[in-house]
């Protein structure tokens, strides 16, 4: 597949196909397919990291931020800093920033383990369980907006091949960061 093509439908006039057909006038030999498919991951994540999650900004949170309340929401137990780390692939660094702003905000509560000192295990207080069941729906809600300008088939194709790739990815990349 070429950038001016998009499956029967047309040709493309994204700005990736803008990139790729620049690539193609320098290069007229280069396969440029890589680039039309990982050039429109990253530039809808990046649109999407841009439109910073209406509902979330609302409540005062980033996605980020979200993402370790919903961790300790959705595991439904304690977590240590690492473990988060782990569930929200962040460095440790960010979860610990994240932390001191969601404890002093009073969403997470820290708890020392009574074994080591070294270790704390984190909960979500009452605040923080109320604030991610309430703003969870109202997130979907925003999400299924965003992905509205694909048909239901559509966005199940999506999910799917999105979800092969990233089993593969998980699968051959991780085993590298090891």
């Amino acid at each position: 597949m070429t950038a001016q093509t998009s499956g029967g439908d047309g040709p493309r006039t994204d700005t990736v196909a803008a990139v790729v057909r620049q690539w193609q006038d320098v290069h007229p030999g280069l396969d440029t397919g890589p680039m039309e498919i990982i050039g429109r991951i990253n530039r809808s994540a990046a649109l999407l990291q841009q439109a910073e999650d209406a509902p979330l900004r609302r409540a005062g949170l980033s996605r980020p931020e979200f993402d370790l309340l919903g961790a300790l929401r959705r595991t439904g137990h304690e977590l240590t800093p690492g473990d988060l780390a782990r569930e929200t692939f962040s460095s440790g660094a960010a979860v610990t920033k994240r932390l001191k702003q969601l404890t002093e905000r009073g969403l997470v509560e820290r708890r020392g383990d009574t074994r080591d000192r070294r270790v704390v295990h984190l909960r979500l207080t009452d605040a923080g369980r109320d604030l991610v069941d309430g703003i969870l729906p109202e997130q979907l809600t925003y999400e299924t907006g965003v992905l509205s300008v694909l048909d239901g088939e559509k966005q199940g194709e999506l999910a799917s091949l999105l979800g092969e790739l990233l089993t593969r990815l998980e699968g051959r990349l991780g085993a590298l960061r090891v």
